[in-house]
């Protein structure tokens, strides 16, 4: 059997574009194909070629169903991959919703590009449309948290839980006697509906694939920061929008409105999701919750047995363009949720267009913004924006709440590296620069690790 090596495709020195390439022989495993997020220069980066050829591909294993991880799939089946898409049995009807929902906003978003007249290109076109969709959803096989399964001839594999979103899992995969062992992106202890991660598998360890998206941050507790930037914004007279990831984001965001409004902190008023991807993706997070699937944390079936944990009486899923146009109409305060959680695309781009140049708005930011994002631009501070090829006026109030994060912090991270067995080599990737490098100075200063930042398309043996 030849020495496995891998090929880091993407996530290097930034979070998004997650593609690594385990090859042994003739057999290529790709783990993870997800989409770059950010600037368009970033963006730019899901149109260059492929590193390989994806018909020489024998399986892609996904992780989890956001769009960083997973996006990119349906562009390379277009381009000749036959091969077995695996993932978890959880994350295979969210993979659906995601997938169906980014070749939606892709074509739209391209059309309206060609009707404004603001994109460089004469007929602007999409990476890839629904029926490229929906041929790719025909090669996926699912498995169950902690079952292993081959991968071609030479690989085996195994999900484990690891409480990022439903479905999620980090990945042990082992090629002979090598194991290689991808956290994916790790979650936390303190999920409101997700148990913890399991442990690491207590084996030898060749090598560790870690995410470092806040490797150099500490996220801070749960407040009354949420609650007071809501109050505040109703005072004056104004509205909330959140832009918010559509998988999970969303559910941990209604859960904790819902948690307030019973508790009277803040007033019963309109919530509205505005987000096709996040209404299919609250059936499916109902669905778990109702019959306790493995990923839900104990308890909680129990608890919302006869409830829903995501509606206080006052939310209304929006899913037709016309009902999110005539949001635009309402002149009371109320809550707007809206993708994507970066602002880089999506209904809530339209949304902080109308709302960014009046001052009684609050824009609150509840996740991780990356550089080039337009969420990024509004967490700096910048005065004005770029929307749809106009310069849009930043006078709205804008907010932070790090708390709502489903990424594990530098700490969280490291408590749960020290259980596994020390590896060989540990690869920091899925972060932006500084937070690999800070990262990885922890990992060698806490864990004696020498760790490896590697860069795009680099390859080490295993």
């Amino acid at each position: 059997m030849a020495t496995p090596s891998i090929t880091f495709l993407g996530a290097t020195e930034t979070v998004t574009g997650s593609r690594f390439l385990v090859s042994s022989g003739d057999e290529h495993i790709l783990v993870d194909c997800g989409l770059y997020q950010g600037s368009k220069e970033i963006q730019g980066k899901n149109r260059e070629p492929f590193a390989v050829d994806p018909r020489s591909l024998t399986a892609i294993v996904l992780t989890h169903a956001h769009l960083d991880h997973s996006g990119y799939v349906p562009l390379l089946v277009r381009q000749g991959f036959q091969g077995k898409i695996i993932t978890t049995k959880y994350t295979e009807p969210l993979l659906a919703v995601v997938l169906r929902d980014s070749a939606k906003l892709q074509e739209e978003d391209a059309y309206f590009a060609a009707k404004k007249g603001y994109s460089k290109h004469k007929n602007p076109e999409p990476l890839y449309r629904l029926p490229d969709v929906e041929s790719a959803l025909t090669y996926v096989h699912a498995f169950s948290y902690r079952q292993q399964f081959k991968v071609g001839e030479n690989f085996v594999a195994t999900f484990y839980p690891s409480g990022h979103i439903l479905g999620s899992a980090f990945l042990l995969l082992s090629c002979g006697d090598k194991n290689i062992l991808f956290t994916s992106d790790m979650g936390r202890d303190n999920h409101p509906l997700l148990a913890p991660p399991d442990d690491p598998p207590q084996v030898e360890l060749d090598a560790i694939v870690t995410e470092s998206t806040y490797g150099d941050r500490l996220h801070e507790s749960i407040s009354g920061e949420f609650a007071r930037e809501i109050n505040a914004a109703i005072n004056r007279g104004g509205s909330v929008i959140i832009p918010a990831f559509a998988i999970d984001r969303t559910e941990v965001i209604l859960m904790a409105l819902r948690a307030l409004i019973d508790k009277e902190e803040i007033p019963a008023i309109p919530i509205y999701v505005d987000s096709p991807m996040a209404v299919a993706a609250l059936v499916e997070y109902r669905k778990a919750v109702r019959e306790g699937d493995a990923g839900i944390r104990e308890g909680v079936s129990r608890q919302w047995s006869n409830l829903d944990p995501f509606d206080p009486g006052t939310l209304t899923n929006v899913t037709t363009t016309e009902h999110s146009k005539s949001l635009n109409e309402l002149t009371e305060p109320h809550i707007i949720i809206s993708a994507s959680g970066m602002a880089t695309g999506g209904r809530v781009v339209h949304h902080l267009k109308r709302a960014l140049p009046d001052p009684k708005n609050t824009i609150l930011l509840v996740g991780y913004q990356a550089q080039g994002s337009r969420g990024r631009a509004l967490e700096d501070g910048l005065p004005r924006i770029k929307i749809h090829g106009e310069w849009v006026d930043v006078r709205a109030h804008i907010a932070k709440v790090e708390s709502f994060s489903v990424h594990a912090d530098s700490e969280e991270l490291l408590r749960w590296l020290k259980k596994c067995k020390k590896p060989r080599k540990i690869f920091v990737i899925h972060g932006e620069r500084e937070a690999q490098q800070s990262f990885k100075e922890k990992l060698h200063s806490q864990l004696g690790w020498n760790a490896i930042i590697p860069h795009i398309n680099q390859s080490f043996d295993i």
